[in-house]
């Protein structure tokens, strides 16, 4: 074996818990942060291959939730998907600027999906934006929960 494979390959485990730790270190150490700065194009790639990178976990309460966990607003520290609780604001690279509540179940594969009010004050899906897209999200003060902005 070269010097090389020497130093990124470390010796075989040899018990199972050896095993079971060197996954989780890699999950931990290589996955879960690629997951957190790779492009929707690329996460789509991973998700077509995820029972072999990952093992049988959902893609849903893993991969998407590791790549949303980007913004940290968004997600919540010890359960999977979106956060729906509190309204956020996010910001596109465009500088479009959208406030609403997530809706995870709409949301999905990369896509954000958020509901607030029309203009006539009606609840509404607002347009969908790509995960590429995001600059950032977060959530609005109590004081902005009632309030609801569209704009670019």
């Amino acid at each position: 074996m070269s010097a090389a494979a020497e130093a990124e390959f470390p010796e075989p485990a040899s018990t199972f818990a050896e095993l079971a730790a060197s996954r989780r270190l890699w999950i931990d150490e290589v996955l879960r942060p690629w997951c957190t700065t790779a492009t929707v194009s690329q996460l789509r790639l991973a998700e077509l291959e995820w029972l072999d990178i990952a093992g049988r976990a959902d893609t849903q309460s893993t991969l998407w939730t590791w790549a949303w966990s980007r913004f940290p607003d968004i997600v919540h520290g010890e359960l999977s998907g979106i956060n729906e609780t509190h309204r956020v604001k996010v910001v596109t690279a465009s500088g479009e600027v959208l406030s609403g509540y997530p809706d995870g179940r709409k949301s999905e594969r990369g896509k954000l999906f958020l509901l607030g009010n029309n203009i006539d004050g009606d609840l509404v899906h607002l347009p969908e934006v790509s995960l590429d897209d995001i600059t950032e999200i977060r959530r609005c003060s109590d004081q902005q929960e009632d309030e609801v902005s569209v704009s670019s």
